[in-house]
């Protein structure tokens, strides 16, 4: 098959190519992110992940903060003086970094950045809102966490917190918070025209 001009021959006649699609603008909806490669189907799957990891980050604030008996018995819980970080903390003596974190076990201004990161965290995935800080925040939390467990008993050193500061990091880099959430419409928002950071 001869190439003339650009255009191939099909069925005997000459093909003009398909006119390349105009990148999206930024915040633009899930449709018009698709036509820069990210299909809805991505863009769904993402907003699952925002949402699952949101609940686990927002469950685990109320769990801690009530004592509802599912990781937290109701006589430790936040709300009737309990610290929701003395158990993993003191747990974390014998560890490589052992003395460093059981020295924070129970500190109240320990415990209030841990539950505000929780609560901050969670929220902002839920909502899609948010999701550059809530990543960044969220990755240093659990890279802390792993720091806290090392040596991992099960890996030299993969666990489940590398993992999620991973999917935090790639939620904000995909956008995830446009489809199911408000982050589309808060990127459009003033405030985040000025401080993009707040996306």
């Amino acid at each position: 098959m001869a190439v003339i001009e650009g255009r191939t021959p099909v069925n005997g006649r000459a093909a003009t190519p398909a006119p390349t699609p105009a990148p999206a603008p930024t915040g633009a909806p899930a449709g018009a992110r698709a036509a820069r490669g990210r299909t809805p189907a991505a863009a769904y799957a993402w907003a699952a992940a925002r949402i699952a990891l949101g609940w686990v980050f927002l469950w685990a604030f109320v769990d801690k903060t009530f004592g509802l008996g599912f990781a937290t018995p109701a006589a430790k819980a936040w709300a009737g003086g309990g610290s929701p970080t003395t158990g993993f903390l003191k747990g974390s003596g014998e560890n490589a970094l052992g003395g460093f974190f059981s020295g924070l076990a129970g500190q109240a201004w320990v415990d209030w950045l841990f539950m505000l990161g929780l609560l901050g965290v969670g929220g902002a995935l839920l909502l899609g809102a948010g999701l550059r800080i809530a990543a960044g925040a969220g990755a240093v939390m659990m890279l802390m966490m792993w720091a806290a467990s090392l040596p991992l008993a099960t890996n030299p050193f993969m666990d489940d917190h590398i993992v999620y500061a991973v999917v935090l990091v790639g939620l904000a880099l995909a956008g995830a918070g446009d489809t199911l959430g408000i982050g589309a419409w808060w990127g459009r928002t003033a405030l985040v025209k000025r401080l993009p950071i707040l996306k």
